[in-house]
């Protein structure tokens, strides 16, 4: 047992949170699950403090999830951890790295700037505009900018009446003046994630959405099932999470008609996609790395 100190940052009780912090503790002896709410950084003494201890003096800090909703206050405690960073802490994952993929728009940004290939997207505050995509895409998918298991998503179809489409748009608007509007593709009832540790590909387990659901999300009653893609899959999503260069990955991937699009990257989930799906335990090959990747540096 290596003697190091390490904190999870995530949810308090929540599986996958408190399942990487076991598997961190049996490798390095101890483990600190942080809730970053009660966290303060003081400036006068340049610490980070969460229960009395300074998580500028830790060996590593391991990021599950930045709160229990994502949203843009997940980005003021990013760079309340960058701090750490600043002072020579160990970030999985690096909190610039992870940047990008707390917001929408810049994770589609970063992706379409490689040539990923994505669902038709636009991104305007204009309503007028909103409808025109309505209109070309069929049906769309309004998305906020900060969700995840298609919390706050709407679907909107040109063929309901003009003033319902308008009034479903001006609600969705006020929630979210910067309108991701994409079209609603033919998924068969199914959507891929596939899980990336340190670059390597670990496997691919499917959503299945429950029957009536426009949407794949467990949240919504999907189920994960063990899924096999092909090879060119496979090369799509390394491609695409390579370009955050992170720690730990899902590529969430989409097989059409028309090939295969990615959806997002995250660097936050597929913990329990993984275990459910195709039963890997990602908290355990986690904790591995993150411990072998600090032992390795002070040798």
């Amino acid at each position: 047992m290596d003697n190091l100190k390490i904190a999870v940052i995530g949810s308090i009780g929540k599986w996958s949170t408190e399942a990487l912090a076991q598997a961190i503790a049996k490798k390095a002896g101890t483990c600190l699950v942080v809730d970053m709410s009660q966290v303060v950084y003081d400036l006068s003494s340049a610490s980070l403090r969460y229960q009395e201890q300074n998580l500028c003096e830790f060996d590593a800090l391991v990021v599950k999830k930045l709160s229990s909703r994502h949203s843009s206050h997940s980005l003021d405690k990013l760079e309340l951890l960058h701090i750490a960073e600043q002072a020579g802490v160990p970030i999985f994952n690096n909190s610039i790295h992870s940047l990008p993929l707390l917001n929408r728009l810049s994770c589609t940004l970063t992706l379409a700037k490689a040539g990923i290939p994505m669902p038709p997207t636009r991104i305007t505050e204009d309503f007028a505009q909103a409808l025109i995509a309505v209109e070309d895409f069929g049906c769309a998918v309004f998305k906020p900018l900060y969700s995840t298991k298609a919390r706050g998503m709407t679907v909107i179809s040109k063929k309901k009446e003009f003033y319902k489409i308008k009034q479903e748009i001006h609600a969705f608007q006020v929630a979210n003046p910067v309108m991701y509007i994409q079209q609603k593709m033919q998924l068969g009832g199914q959507d891929l994630g596939l899980v990336f540790l340190a670059g390597q590909y670990l496997g691919c387990y499917a959503r299945i959405s429950k029957e009536g659901e426009w949407n794949t999300s467990t949240h919504n009653g999907g189920r994960y099932a063990a899924y096999q893609p092909s090879d060119e899959v496979i090369a799509l999503a390394a491609k695409a999470q390579a370009l955050f260069k992170l720690d730990f990955a899902t590529v969430d991937i989409a097989e059409t008609e028309a090939g295969a699009v990615v959806f997002e990257v995250s660097a936050f989930g597929g913990f329990k996609g993984a275990k459910e799906g195709i039963g890997i335990d990602v908290p355990q090959l986690y904790a591995d790395y993150v411990v072998n990747t600090l032992l390795a540096k002070r040798q």
